[in-house]
């Protein structure tokens, strides 16, 4: 599965870990998360994300 990075403030969302500090859980992919989550960091939304290129 992809990460995506915040454009805003850099915080990087990688689905091998979720995001347990908002109840979402290991191998939730990008895609799949609610449309209501925010970037935990700045609080923007998941349209300010890109996909990492690695």
């Amino acid at each position: 599965m992809k990460k995506y990075i915040c454009d805003v403030c850099g915080y990087v969302y990688d689905p091998a870990v979720g995001d347990p500090d908002n109840d979402i859980p290991a191998g939730t992919a990008f895609e799949d998360l609610p449309d209501s989550w925010l970037c935990p960091l700045c609080g923007v939304g998941k349209d300010e994300f890109s996909v990492v290129e690695e």
